[in-house]
C-alpha cells in the first residue's frame, strides 16, 4: 500500500495472496506506518535502515573492487586481492546478520513525535512485528520513548491476519487502522497517568 505523492493512501484496495506470509506481514507493516506517519503526522527516522544500507554498500564495494581488480590483473595475479575481498564480503554479511538480529530486531518503523514548541527533545515511537511462516498470528509491538526522561513503555497485540483480510485477500484497512490507533492511544494514556 503505497502512499501517493500528496501523502494520502491510494484508493485502490490492496489485494494479497493470503497464503504468502511475507506479503501479509509487509501489507500490515505498511498500513501501520501509514497510521503513524500519514495520519498522525510523525516524522519517520531512517537511522536503523541507514545502518543496514551502509553495511551492504561496503560489502558491495568489496565485491566490485574484486571484480575490477580481477579484470585488470587476471586470476593468478589477483589471487591475494580476491581472497581478501571474498573474506571481507563474508565477514560483512555476518556483521549484517548480527545487526539485523540484535539491533534491528524486526523494527520496521521509528517515528519521531516533534515537540510543538520545539523546546523538548522528540518523543520516539517504534513499531516491531513478526509473522512466522505457516502461522496466521501477526504480533505487533509499539514502543514509546519519552524524549525528556528517556523512559520507555511498550504494548503488544497478537491478532489473526484473517481479522484484517477478506476471503479474497483484500486488505480491510478500516478494520486494521483502529487497532493501531487504540494501541497508540493506550500508550499515550499510560504516559498521562505517570
Amino acid at each position: 500500500m503505497a502512499p501517493s505523492r500528496n501523502g494520502s493512501i491510494d484508493d485502490k484496495p490492496v489485494k494479497i495472496d493470503k497464503w504468502d506470509s511475507g506479503a501479509l506481514k509487509n501489507c500490515l507493516d505498511d498500513a501501520a506506518k501509514v497510521v503513524l506517519v500519514d495520519k498522525m503526522g510523525y516524522t519517520q527516522c531512517h537511522m536503523l535502515m541507514n545502518g543496514r544500507l551502509i553495511i551492504c554498500t561496503i560489502a558491495i564495494a568489496f565485491a566490485m573492487f574484486a571484480l575490477v581488480w580481477d579484470y585488470l590483473y587476471p586470476f593468478p595475479l589477483s589471487r591475494t586481492v580476491l581472497l581478501i575481498c571474498v573474506i571481507s564480503y563474508f565477514i560483512l554479511m555476518a556483521i549484517l546478520t548480527v545487526y539485523l538480529t540484535y539491533i534491528e530486531k524486526g523494527i520496521f518503523l521509528v517515528a519521531l513525535e516533534k515537540d510543538r514548541a520545539r523546546m523538548e527533545p522528540d518523543n520516539k515511537w517504534t513499531l516491531q512485528s513478526t509473522l512466522r511462516k505457516y502461522d496466521d498470528t501477526y504480533h505487533l509491538t509499539m514502543s514509546y520513548t519519552d524524549g525528556k526522561t528517556q523512559e520507555e513503555r511498550s504494548q503488544s497485540i497478537s491478532k489473526c491476519v484473517a481479522n484484517f483480510f477478506d476471503e479474497k485477500g483484500t486488505f480491510c484497512q478500516d478494520l486494521f487502522h483502529p487497532v493501531i490507533e487504540k494501541l497508540k492511544q493506550d500508550l499515550s494514556n499510560d504516559k498521562k497517568k505517570q
